[in-house]
């Protein structure tokens, strides 16, 4: 068989061989390297819409190097316990994603607030304001081509009512600009000041607020494709922030590439937004509730419950 045009593979060209199996033959092939299933049928109906890959990513932790094979599973691991993973993952991205879309909105409306108040109705479309003006070429086409796609009541309401600019004031284009557009948007702003006055709203640094929004992206992607995000190790870090000092104690400066700084900063920006919220005591009630998912593999420092964010909230 060829190879598609534009891919590449490394490493030494070995023909795939393995055969598809049936959810009966999967289920052999787990009973075959330890995993006990007390009720096949349940086992195979979950299988029948979980795909196997998809669910092998949560008995990986159960999983032991032998002499013969790295996937034999730890005596006493039962499907379930696979299951029970997968059910607080899923339950877990959804908390996060909650988080996630109460900060974007907040942080398309300062967007749009701060740069409008200053500069007019339409100042994302002066290019002076911007780092890198091909850049920001590409972001006016990428934007014109959402408005084009767009069938929002208030975009429709623009194109029937004005005709200079063409395009509709920040205040309404922010809200269809993708989350990662707009980090792009944010990033690419010339002046510190204007990234500052943004920021200003959390309290903290523009640097601190553009690296987040980065990596608030990639944590939302995983999430949107159902994704397993509890033990993840991530691609996108964050920048610590360096103040205020009580926040920057939150955080667990030495697993900074997993999701337990992510929900350090998730929850103070909800409380500066919605002060009353209960989301860290949710979240912190979601993880103890589930002892199954090992803590440290999220990031969590030894001392979690010591720490302010995991006793009283953040």
């Amino acid at each position: 068989m060829r190879t598609p045009a534009g891919y590449s593979f490394r490493g030494p060209a070995v023909k795939y061989a393995k055969p598809p199996l049936s959810f009966d033959d999967q289920l052999d092939l787990l009973q075959s390297r330890g995993m006990e299933i007390p009720d096949r049928a349940r086992a195979a109906r979950y299988l029948a819409h979980i795909n196997y890959y998809r669910l092998r990513a949560y008995w990986l932790p159960f999983e032991v190097p032998t002499g013969s094979s790295d996937h034999c599973f730890r005596m006493g691991t039962s499907f379930d316990d696979a299951l029970t993973l997968y059910i607080f993952d899923r339950k877990f991205r959804l908390v996060v994603l909650e988080a996630i879309e109460r900060v974007e909105v907040s942080f398309r409306t300062q967007f749009a607030y701060v740069l409008s108040l200053k500069y007019g109705s339409h100042a994302y479309l002066d290019h002076s304001l911007f780092k890198n003006k091909n850049f920001h070429g590409q972001l006016i086409q990428s934007l014109k081509e959402e408005i084009d796609r767009s069938r929002e009541t208030f975009i429709e309401h623009y194109r029937s009512k004005y005709e200079d600019p063409p395009l509709p004031p920040l205040w309404t284009v922010c809200e269809v600009m993708s989350f990662g557009q707009l980090s792009k948007w944010f990033n690419n702003l010339k002046h510190r000041q204007d990234r500052q006055a943004i920021s200003k709203a959390y309290a903290i640094d523009e640097t601190v607020l553009s690296s987040f929004m980065h990596h608030l992206t990639h944590i939302r992607n995983i999430t949107a494709h159902h994704s397993r995000l509890w033990n993840r190790r991530l691609t996108f870090t964050m920048t610590i922030p360096k103040h205020p000092a009580h926040l920057r104690a939150m955080f667990n400066t030495k697993a900074d590439r997993y999701v337990f700084n992510t929900l350090v900063m998730l929850g103070y920006l909800l409380l500066l937004i919605s002060p009353g919220t209960s989301w860290p005591q949710r979240m912190r009630r979601l993880v103890e509730d589930h002892a199954s998912a090992d803590t440290r593999a999220m990031g969590f420092p030894e001392d979690r419950r010591e720490l302010s964010p995991w006793r009283d909230g953040i």
